[in-house]
């Protein structure tokens, strides 16, 4: 099997070529740009792979509302031509999206099933749910996987970092950190999630999933966490959506319930909070 992964360098993509059993070609932005067109096909023809994993994103959700052109480019009209050349060279595509396709139902507090209608509140989870669709419309031998708040070993350049390392470091600047506590989710691990999704390319049954870690918590209930198991104390207040004031919309709830994955038999991801353990105690380790 031989697998070709755009988007390598990042977070997902560094934990998910060790994982892959076969050849595995990892691909940076300066391997494939997403956005000049025809370079997919390109790529495709000179590579061959059976499997092509697009771990590849805009990802900047508040800058995504001063730039929907650029965001809907990498998001859905790059997804688009590489969902059409992989259905034309009969190769499975893995396409990954996120939570921030709902949103739109304010008073939601159960987990989303695959097949909830979703809604998005901003430009990047529009961009993101037109990919899906694109996907799923385009290329019939596909997985898109859904998954929420991902964090990894190798953080997120374009981003800066994820959201551990960031409480981490401004817990060494500041005597006092307000985060969102009204915004409920299910931070991943993307080891975790890496694992899964060689599971579920293993079971070949194509379609819609929800991949997170298991259980729910705002994001102040995930930083007190992360101050918790790393023994610094710091002056945590909870402050609102509102009150944050970033120019995205984000969703109360996308809270996502593996519903579809778990009817595979493939077992439930651990805990966030284990998770979140493990990262640490081996962010320990490489320091």
């Amino acid at each position: 099997m031989k697998y070709a992964v755009l988007g390598a360098a990042g977070q997902l993509g560094r934990d998910l070529c060790p994982r892959l059993a076969g050849e595995v070609v990892p691909l940076t932005r300066a391997d494939a740009d997403l956005t000049r067109r025809g370079s997919l096909r390109d790529l495709l023809d000179g590579l061959r792979p059976d499997v092509v994993i697009n771990c590849a994103a805009y990802n900047l959700v508040d800058r995504a509302e001063d730039e929907p052109d650029a965001a809907f480019a990498v998001n859905a009209w790059a997804v688009r031509e590489l969902a059409v050349a992989c259905n034309e060279r009969g190769t499975v595509l893995v396409h990954f999206s996120t939570d921030h396709v709902f949103g739109l139902d304010a008073a939601r507090r159960t987990p989303y099933a695959e097949d909830d209608p979703p809604g998005p509140v901003s430009v990047y989870g529009l961009s993101k749910l037109s990919g899906e669709y694109l996907v799923r419309a385009l290329c019939p031998r596909h997985f898109v996987v859904r998954t929420c708040g991902l964090y990894g070993a190798r953080g997120s350049g374009g981003k800066g970092g994820n959201f551990v390392e960031t409480m981490l470091r401004l817990a060494g600047e500041r005597r006092s950190l307000p985060v969102v506590s009204d915004q409920v989710c299910t931070p991943t691990s993307t080891v975790d999630l890496a694992s899964a999704v060689v599971s579920l390319l293993a079971t070949g049954t194509y379609g819609l999933y929800h991949v997170t870690n298991a259980g729910a918590c705002s994001w102040h209930e995930f930083a007190r966490m992360i101050f918790e198991l790393e023994g610094i104390e710091v002056d945590l207040t909870a402050i609102s959506t509102a009150a944050f004031g970033a120019k995205a919309r984000r969703p109360a709830y996308s809270v996502l319930g593996a519903t579809a994955y778990r009817r595979l038999g493939l077992p439930t991801l651990r805990s966030w909070q284990e998770a979140l353990a493990a990262y640490l105690a081996e962010r320990r380790l490489r320091r």
